[in-house]
């Protein structure tokens, strides 16, 4: 098989991973901090621990397996202190996040990025995106492969259909490879040798 013929079928795979790991911690709720997880071989996670083969799918080609709770300190520096064996195959990152609309950006407090982003910078920012009115939260999954594709999944939390609707708010999920494009590439980071 060439690489071009195996890269839908990675594709496949790193999206229902991604939507694995999403329905995982979707479990625990909202308010988690986050959580990363390595993406290893079922078949060589059941010839280790074979005792774990009544909770794996064996048609399964790779698992998400959570890893120790990430430090409470910067999620990029957190990112950029990892290196994975060889054993792990890809990787994935689950966290929270406040989403505003496009055209809310020239709502938010200014900074000048000529100086650099300071951290005090960086808290404005997100305690003005976290109290602006048309913010939504949601959940962010980005999973990667060491030499393949990546996917994203958001879960946005209490979308409205209409704006005046007085039903619930509902849960929407949305995913595409190119959602977090920072991230991801945070991620393949940790993946190099």
């Amino acid at each position: 098989m060439t690489e071009s013929e195996s890269a839908p079928g990675q594709a496949g795979a790193v999206g229902a991973i991604a939507r694995e790991v999403e329905e995982f911690v979707a479990s625990g709720g909202w308010g988690q901090p986050p959580q990363l997880f390595a993406l290893v071989p079922t078949a060589d996670l059941l010839a280790q621990q074979p005792e774990l083969a009544d909770q794996l799918d064996p048609e399964s080609t790779l698992t998400p397996v959570a890893q120790d709770s990430l430090p409470d300190d910067d999620l990029a520096e957190a990112l950029a202190r990892i290196a994975w064996p060889e054993a792990v195959h890809g990787c994935a990152l689950a966290q929270e996040i406040i989403v505003l609309p496009p055209d809310a950006e020239d709502e938010l407090p200014d900074v000048d990025e000529a100086t650099g982003v300071s951290p005090s910078d960086v808290e404005r920012l997100k305690q003005a995106a976290a109290g602006h009115p048309r913010r939504t939260e949601a959940r962010l999954v980005a999973a990667v492969l060491r030499d393949g594709p990546a996917a994203c999944v958001m879960r946005l939390r209490g979308i409205r259909t209409q704006p005046e609707d007085d039903s619930e708010p509902t849960e929407e999920i949305v995913e595409h490879p190119e959602l977090a494009p920072n991230l991801v590439d945070a991620l393949r980071a940790t993946l190099l040798p």
